[in-house]
């Protein structure tokens, strides 16, 4: 072999080498691919199956804990602990250290000193530590009630959202029946215009329904994404856009209706109202800045060369009381208190009717399911029987398509009927301060 032909054969078996390797590392490339791809996919499942397993009070929940009175509650809770354990010192304010030194070193010089170490304790005023941890402990029952008031509230814009949904939802189920159905319909007069058993004018009026139900399909489904959406706005997810499962009702709450007085709106007005009331008691007694005992020793010497004296201070400090600062903080406590007491009236009064519109709303939804159900049983029988006569030639296509459209529409309210009833017991639920089951 020739070096010119050892070298060339050198050269092929190099190139042969590096194909296989770049083969290999592209294959190898491409499975990675796949499996990342497949991963992904797998992943995007579990997340869709985990949100269509989303129920209302799993959206709820979610809603609550990102709201902001859920993140500050434990820093509040800590605030009313600590002005609790305030209100149970010695002393209302802490104890201060006072230090003195007198010299005339920049004057004569004489040696004269004077050096003086007190503290000063402020005192309770007469009855002001009773009122002050009266005060603390009504304002630890307001957080918890208005804790609660703000988890109501929010359980009423969860509700609508919910709902919001559900009738979305169904929106989008009947419409996609309705096109079902018109497309048999016009498969079948398709069929027959060929054949010569129908007018091509039949064939376009099928044709025409068709297109009105495809239409109402794609806006059903644009409202189920605005209402997906604006429950993944409030709880951070929300339920898949099919799978969804069956829509669940929350309990009847009529064997558990709760007294009015323990409604959480109430509470939290009735806990505000104490706060201002004892914050009125607590002004009344804080007439004055706090008294301040002070006990203090001293020592000093006249001269360079005498003996140093120790005495012993036993002073009180009294404030002058009264004066518009004081006056001006018992006059806003008296008009808080007064301004709670009043919206607490109107309250009651605002959720008495709303209990009672909700207990009739149910009431009334129930006859109207009742009414709907029956109407979409005989709607589907009619249909039933104008399909066959239709088949048979012996009903015309206008009285085919109207008689598919108000099945449909029966259908369609039917089934919002039923979540008109089950958001009835749920807004029921809500006039009666309960959270979302």
């Amino acid at each position: 072999m020739t070096p010119r032909t050892r070298t060339r054969a050198l050269l092929l078996r190099a190139s042969v080498v590096a194909a296989a390797t770049f083969c290999g590392t592209t294959v190898q490339a491409q499975a990675a691919t796949a499996a990342a791809a497949t991963a992904t996919a797998a992943g995007a499942a579990g997340t869709e199956a985990a949100a269509s397993t989303l129920s209302l009070r799993q959206v709820y929940e979610a809603a609550w804990a990102r709201q902001p009175e859920a993140l500050a509650l434990q820093a509040r809770r800590d605030a009313v602990r600590a002005q609790q354990s305030a209100a149970k010192a010695w002393t209302p304010e802490p104890a201060a250290l006072e230090l003195s030194n007198k010299t005339d070193r920049l004057g004569n010089n004489q040696g004269a000193r004077e050096v003086e170490v007190g503290i000063a304790v402020p005192l309770w005023l007469p009855g002001e530590r009773g009122r002050s941890a009266a005060l603390a402990d009504a304002e630890g029952a307001a957080i918890e009630s208005r804790a609660t008031a703000a988890q109501l509230r929010v359980a009423a814009t969860v509700r609508d959202a919910w709902w919001q949904w559900q009738r979305a939802r169904i929106e989008v189920g009947t419409a996609r029946d309705q096109l079902e159905n018109t497309r048999l319909i016009a498969a079948d007069v398709a069929r027959r215009a060929k054949a010569g058993d129908l007018a091509r004018a039949d064939q376009h009026q099928a044709d025409g329904a068709v297109a009105s139900a495809e239409a109402a399909v794609a806006q059903a489904e644009a409202g189920l994404a605005a209402a997906r959406q604006h429950l993944r706005a409030l709880a951070g997810a929300a339920p898949a856009l099919s799978g969804a499962g069956d829509t669940l009702a929350e309990p009847d709450p009529g064997a558990a209706a709760t007294e009015l007085e323990a409604h959480a709106a109430l509470q939290e007005l009735k806990d505000r109202a104490t706060v201002a009331d004892r914050t009125v008691a607590l002004t009344a007694t804080q007439s004055r800045a706090n008294p301040e005992l002070m006990l203090a020793t001293t020592r000093d010497r006249g001269a360079r060369g005498e003996a140093s004296q120790q005495t012993i201070t036993l002073a009180i400090r009294i404030p002058f009381g009264a004066g518009p600062r004081f006056d001006a903080r018992g006059a806003n406590a008296r008009a808080e208190a007064t301004e709670v007491q009043a919206q607490l009236a109107l309250e009651r009064e605002r959720l008495t009717a709303e209990r009672e519109a909700a207990r009739v709303r149910v009431e009334a939804s129930r006859t109207q399911l009742a009414a709907a159900e029956r109407r979409a049983q005989l709607a589907r029988e009619s249909r039933g029987f104008f399909d066959k006569s239709f088949r048979l030639g012996e009903t015309d296509l206008p009285t085919r398509l109207r008689i598919e459209a108000e099945a449909a529409e029966a259908d369609r309210q039917a089934a919002r009927t039923r979540i008109e009833l089950s958001a009835a017991i749920s807004a029921w639920r809500q006039a009666l301060g309960l959270l979302p089951q």
